[in-house]
């Protein structure tokens, strides 16, 4: 069966920041795929580089960080940052972490959804409008009459997350970067969000990049899987795969630390010690310091990402002994 061509294709990209005290190697050689049409979750502790991933493929890095080498390629063309003013927003869309600081907080919200289609697709003002309330009534707003006038502040945590995520939508993206989207909502208002994603993922064809610290949001969305830890990808494959036999230290560590109410544990399980300084990691595997099967190599030698079959990956070298031990 030929796989298709994915949507987006990243090839050892790296960002880099300098600080006084050295750069910091904030993305080192990242590499992933986005399938056409799918969902991909990009897992890992915090300041691990996901979300510094995300701004890098959309050209939004902060402050003085740069990207220093690699390749991002969507729809088949090789993204540039003159190409990328052009693709943010029509083709790209972006969901941001926290919605009260993504939304203009003197800005009525249906002006925000609306000011895509007329500035960047050119319609009327009327036009815009009129598909600012059709994406409101899409991403679950009730009476978006009324609250198309609304500022930020009058709105729930729930509905201006669906603002910020009707906002990307709002252009018809062929793909949509989610950075964390649920992380200051309450579990039920999280369940409706991911709910809604996954709906306009299956209506309107959308491909989608989530970036969560939540193992269970991932499950829930994606059909695969990146794990991430000290800015590089340590493990690649279906959902279903690496959750159900991880074949690297560092995602059966995450694993473990997650509650499971079929396995009636004394204590949850954590991982020892802290994640790497990026300005100088350790040398060999970033995660033999903390690693449970570490050997003296692990220290010495810095593990490629080893091909395990069709499209799964893993960056340990004894990856056969955590099958093993399954």
């Amino acid at each position: 069966m030929t796989v298709a061509e994915p949507i987006l294709s990243v090839r050892d990209l790296r960002v880099e920041i300098p600080t006084p005290r050295g750069v910091v190697k904030a993305v080192d050689g990242v590499s992933l795929d986005v399938p056409r049409g799918g969902a991909l979750g990009l897992v890992g502790e915090s300041g691990c580089g996901k979300s510094m991933t995300l701004r890098a493929i959309l050209g939004l890095l902060p402050g003085r960080a740069q990207i220093a080498g690699g390749e991002i390629v969507f729809d088949g063309e090789a993204l540039s940052p003159k190409s990328l003013a052009g693709l943010r927003g029509a083709h790209i869309g972006m969901v941001f972490q926290e919605p009260m600081t993504a939304l203009n907080p003197v800005m009525r919200v249906g002006e925000q959804i609306a000011e895509g289609p007329r500035v960047r697709l050119g319609q009327s003002a009327a036009k815009a409008k009129e598909r600012a309330l059709e994406l409101m009534r899409l991403v679950g707003i009730p009476d978006p009459e009324r609250r198309y006038r609304a500022y930020p502040h009058e709105l729930s945590g729930g509905l201006r997350q669906r603002i910020v995520i009707a906002i990307a939508l709002a252009c018809e993206p062929e793909l949509l970067l989610c950075d964390e989207p649920t992380t200051a909502l309450d579990v039920t208002i999280q369940d409706q969000i991911l709910h809604l994603l996954a709906r306009l993922r299956a209506e309107t064809g959308v491909s989608q990049i989530l970036v969560t610290h939540d193992l269970a949001v991932v499950a829930q969305t994606c059909e695969r899987v990146a794990v991430m830890y000290a800015a590089r990808i340590v493990e690649t494959g279906t959902v279903a795969e690496v959750f159900g036999a991880p074949r690297h230290p560092y995602t059966r560590a995450l694993l473990r630390s997650v509650p499971d109410f079929d396995d009636r544990r004394t204590h949850l399980e954590s991982i020892g010690g802290m994640p790497p300084d990026l300005v100088s990691p350790p040398g060999g595997c970033r995660f033999h310091p903390r690693c449970d099967i570490a050997r003296p190599d692990c220290a010495e030698i810095d593990p490629p990402l080893i091909t395990l079959g069709d499209r799964r990956a893993t960056a340990c070298r004894y990856h056969e002994e955590l099958a093993r031990r399954a």
